[in-house]
């Protein structure tokens, strides 16, 4: 049956077309074409062959595990830890010498040298010297001008030798003053200048000193220190004095605290022509003392001996006790003390404040030292909390001849010859001075910092009307540029409240008569400059003295106002 089906469907497909053709050439049809006959197919549909990823199959996993619990024991070996190896900053290299020149005006030459050996454990040697002096002139209140140069010389050979435990040092020094006693009373009519030899001055101080202390690092062990030491002081008006001294300190911890004591022992014998004698200073000062983080205390005494010009020797008692704690740590601290000392007025010190003392009866050497009795201070120090550092501090003293000057105005009476206010005498007196001290420094950045300090003074004295050439004030500030230690420059300013002066006016038939004025506020600048070259050459400069008004360090004594210094540093 199949078959018959496909057979007839086959023939009916066959006559089909055949019975079309037929038909269509029975048709006819005239074309006319107008344009060129031009083929084109029309825009298709394109279908895109790019498979369709999305997966339509969802599958729900399902997980089935077990946890078996077992502690993990690793294996460990115990090897000791090497010591840390802390190796020291890399120190600078130090050279064998340097040599300092300058020069400025008021022909003002500057040298300075030194020669050492390099660093080295067993010991060390060198040489210093110094030199430096003025050859200029000033105008005093007469317009006139005078000579006003000085001379400093220094030269000092010293040496050091470690051992295991102590070290052995000593030394030999020389020191040379020259002044000239240029300033006088200008309203005495007449008076001639002297010439400059007339008026020099001249000290020199030649000696020799020896130490031995001990090196101990830790605190707790015995520790010492001795100095040994010997000076011969001569003037220009060839007076002189031998001194030999005697200084030591020793200490330990016991029980707790650290308990020691210091020895002093100072023997003078001047010429024979100022003191047929001699003058001794003996002390004893035990002391014990304990410090904490919070606090420290030191509890002890001083016995002393003075040995002056006088028939018996003078009995003192110093209490050395001081206490602090602090109130907000490494912030406010407080301190207090109860104190005392006895300022010993040797030729030596007293030039280095006036070398114009008059010394035709020997002055210079028979000066009384200055006892202070008692002092009592307490003050507050700490961090600024700002980089710095700073210290508040009052004191009040009771003090036994206070040392003061006063110009000579003697026209002749008394030798070698008349006397216009060219030197000065001591006076001495009793009193009570009240101090307050204040001071501070720090950093401002990687280059400045700065420094300042300022005290005030009250003097309460028994006989003299004021404290002869002290100023009721003084302060100074700093300010440093350091750049990269190549380029370190700096400006200090110094300021003097006023100072009362006196000129005794010494007449065999009126007697003595004081003369007194008044010194006015002075302020004075220094600048100072360095150039590093190279790390052994290097260019510095040097401004002192730039003040607005005249300054007169001493009664009719004007200073030089301005020095200006240029000059190199070279090391070998």
């Amino acid at each position: 049956m199949k078959r018959i089906l496909i057979i007839q469907l086959l023939i009916l497909l066959i006559l089909v077309p055949v019975s079309a053709q037929t038909g269509q050439q029975d048709l006819k049809r005239e074309v006319t074409l107008y344009n060129p006959y031009k083929p084109s197919l029309s825009p298709a549909k394109k279908r895109s062959f790019f498979p369709n990823m999305e997966d339509t199959t969802r599958l729900n996993p399902g997980f089935k595990y077990d946890i078996t619990i077992k502690p993990f024991m690793p294996e460990y070996t115990i090897s000791p830890i090497k010591a840390a190896s802390l190796v020291p900053d890399p120190l600078p290299k130090l050279y064998k010498s340097w040599v300092k020149i300058g020069f400025g005006n008021y022909i003002t030459p500057l040298a300075e040298v030194s020669i050492s050996n390099e660093r080295s454990k067993k010991g060390a040697v060198g040489f210093y010297a110094r030199h430096f002096s003025t050859n200029g002139k000033v105008k005093l209140q007469n317009e006139e001008k005078v000579y006003a140069g000085y001379m400093d010389n220094d030269a000092s050979l010293y040496g050091r030798k470690f051992f295991r435990y102590n070290y052995l040092e000593g030394s030999v020094d020389y020191s040379q003053r020259v002044r000239y006693a240029y300033g006088y009373d200008t309203s005495i009519a007449g008076y001639e200048t002297p010439a400059n030899k007339d008026i020099k001055l001249g000290y020199n101080n030649i000696g020799a000193d020896i130490s031995v202390a001990s090196l101990t690092l830790d605190s707790a062990k015995f520790s010492y220190d001795f100095d040994a030491d010997y000076d011969f002081f001569f003037s220009a008006s060839e007076r002189y004095q031998h001194h030999a001294g005697l200084t030591g300190t020793m200490a330990t911890l016991y029980k707790g605290f650290y308990a020691g004591s210091g020895i002093d022992f100072d023997f003078y014998r001047p010429a024979n022509d100022i003191f047929d004698g001699s003058k001794f200073i003996v002390a004893l000062s035990p002391f014990i003392k304990k410090s904490t983080q919070q606090w420290n205390f030191k509890a002890g005494i001083q016995l002393l001996l003075d040995k002056d010009t006088t028939a018996s020797p003078k009995f003192y008692f110093y209490p050395d006790v001081l206490f602090g704690f602090s109130v907000v740590p490494e912030y406010v601290s407080f301190f207090a003390g109860l104190n005392g000392k006895l300022e010993i007025n040797e030729p030596q010190s007293v030039i280095e404040e006036n070398p114009f003392v008059y010394d035709f009866w020997g002055t210079l050497f028979l000066l009384k030292n200055t006892s202070h009795q008692l002092i009592v201070s307490a003050g507050l120090k700490g961090n600024t909390g700002i980089g710095g550092n700073y210290l508040v501090s009052a004191s009040y003293s009771f003090i036994n001849d206070m040392l003061f000057f006063s110009n000579l105005l003697s026209p002749g009476l008394i030798p070698p010859g008349p006397q216009m206010g060219n030197y000065f005498i001591p006076l001495t007196d009793d009193g009570e001075l009240l101090k307050i001290h204040g001071e501070m420094n720090g950093i401002i950045n990687d280059e400045f910092t700065y420094s300042g300090s300022a005290n005030w003074y009250n003097y309460t004295l028994t006989n003299q009307e004021y404290p002869w050439n002290k100023p009721g004030w003084d302060g100074q500030i700093g300010l440093k540029y350091n750049l990269r230690d190549k380029i370190i420059a700096g400006i200090g300013v110094t300021a003097l409240g006023r100072r009362n002066n006196v000129v005794s006016n010494v007449n065999m038939l009126i007697g003595t008569t004081l003369i007194k004025f008044e010194e006015p506020v002075h302020v004075n600048f220094n600048i100072n400059a360095e150039y590093r070259f190279t790390n052994i050459l290097s260019f510095w400069l040097r401004l002192n003295n730039i003040s607005f008004n005249r300054y007169n360090e001493w009664a009719y004594y004007p200073s030089q106002r301005f020095i200006g210094l240029v000059g190199f540093t070279y090391s070998l």
